[in-house]
């Protein structure tokens, strides 16, 4: 485990490095054998720059006015002046939107069976006797774990029906959905991506893209009403829609303390040189992701919720890591920083929010991801007058919540 910046660099920016050998046993049962979260070397850099573009430039800002709508009709949902967890509700509003955004799915029936069939593959993947069988399986070199088979089956036949369907589709090159991107996608050879790849990514953006924002913006949430100043500084800038710098700066300082995946390891192909010791090639070594972003000689009073300090001064590239790094680092990132503005501006400018517990929130794991223990429990009232712009003394200390430790993620 290292936290040194220059150690992570140098981990991150060395392609030959591998992947660890249980992330295998971890995500293929979910994400399928072809996935790019799987693959290494050449496999994985060619699939990587035929998947990139969708979720940078103006295509991913395309997706904006569908994320807010989403929104807006998850937070309808919502109970008004009662205690809920919000984290069910962030869920929901992020696996809409991979099914739009994503999967581009508009018929009717099957957007329905999705619906109730992704939620219970990803339910039963993070329950912890799977986590255990998973173990049991790499450990005592057992049978594949078949229990999520029937799940996984249902699912497939109607992501190949919507594939089919893509394919089909004379006006797929009109779609902005990623499904008719990568149905239209050709390697440097000509050759298309057959359809069994094609559900294995889908699978892999559902995976990477929809519980870990969703858990982020519970995070981000809690965050910000246990600190009132920064909450309502934020609410004035998006009242007077000046901008999103504080948003992004709120943002980037809630995935700093509260980094949704913990670890991102890899085995060093050849010696590498950390804080004084020399660790062999064939080591498993991973950046523990909230102690480096918990350094004091990088962010001074480092568990004090402080956005300003990204106002400031950029993150160095390696000593701010929610998303990985190098050329695995993940491939959703700005998309998924543009998700949360938009949630977050729909939510703080249409509602009033208060905590229901003074209690602080604990996290707990929920298959690779630490998620909030109760789920973010608030209460919402409409917005009825604009907010203040916010007081002038410092940010308090967040020394009431205990540290995010980082348990191990096969």
């Amino acid at each position: 485990m290292i936290s040194d910046p220059a150690a992570i660099r140098v981990l991150y920016s060395e392609r030959e490095n591998g992947l660890v050998p249980g992330r295998t046993f971890a995500l293929q049962p979910l994400v399928g054998n072809r996935s790019i979260l799987l693959q290494e070397g050449a496999e994985h850099l060619q699939r990587r720059r035929l998947m990139l573009p969708p979720f940078h430039g103006e295509r991913m800002r395309a997706y904006e006015p569908l994320v807010a709508g989403i929104a807006e009709r998850e937070l309808d949902r919502c109970p008004l002046d009662q205690p809920f967890a919000l984290h069910p509700h962030m869920q929901r509003a992020t696996l809409e939107v991979i099914l739009q955004a994503v999967f581009g799915v508009t018929e009717a029936q099957r957007l329905g069976r999705l619906r109730r069939l992704l939620p219970r593959l990803l339910d039963a993947a993070s329950s912890a006797s799977l986590q255990l069988r998973m173990l049991a399986r790499r450990t005592l070199n057992a049978g594949p774990v078949t229990s999520l088979r029937p799940l996984t089956d249902e699912i497939d036949v109607e992501l190949f029906a919507e594939i089919a369907e893509r394919r089909r589709d004379p006006a797929a090159s009109e779609r902005e959905d990623i499904l008719s991107l990568l149905t239209l996608a050709r390697f440097e050879d000509g050759s298309a991506i057959d359809d069994r790849e094609i559900r294995d990514q889908l699978m892999t953006l559902l995976v990477a893209g929809h519980e870990t924002t969703a858990t982020a913006l519970a995070w981000t949430v809690d965050l910000l009403l246990r600190n009132p100043v920064a909450l309502t500084r934020l609410i004035a800038e998006l009242e007077e829609d000046d901008g999103d710098e504080y948003l992004r700066a709120v943002i980037a300082e809630s995935l700093r303390l509260r980094p949704v995946v913990p670890l991102a390891a890899r085995r060093i192909a050849s010696e590498l040189c950390a804080d004084g010791l020399v660790l062999p090639a064939g080591t498993n070594v991973s950046p523990a992701i909230w102690l480096t972003h918990t350094r004091p000689d990088l962010y001074p009073e480092p568990l004090a919720f402080r956005p300003e300090r990204f106002l400031d001064t950029p993150p160095s590239t390696y000593g701010w890591i929610p998303f990985g790094g190098g050329v695995r680092r993940c491939l959703g990132a700005a998309f998924a920083e543009m998700e949360m503005r938009v949630v977050l501006r729909e939510l703080l400018r249409t509602r009033t929010l208060r905590a229901a517990s003074a209690a602080a929130e604990h996290p707990t794991r929920r298959n690779v991801t630490l998620s909030p223990r109760h789920g973010t429990r608030i209460i919402i009232s409409p917005r009825s007058r604009p907010a203040v712009r916010p007081p002038t003394h410092p940010h308090r200390v967040d020394r009431d919540r205990p540290p995010l430790t980082s348990p191990p993620v096969a």
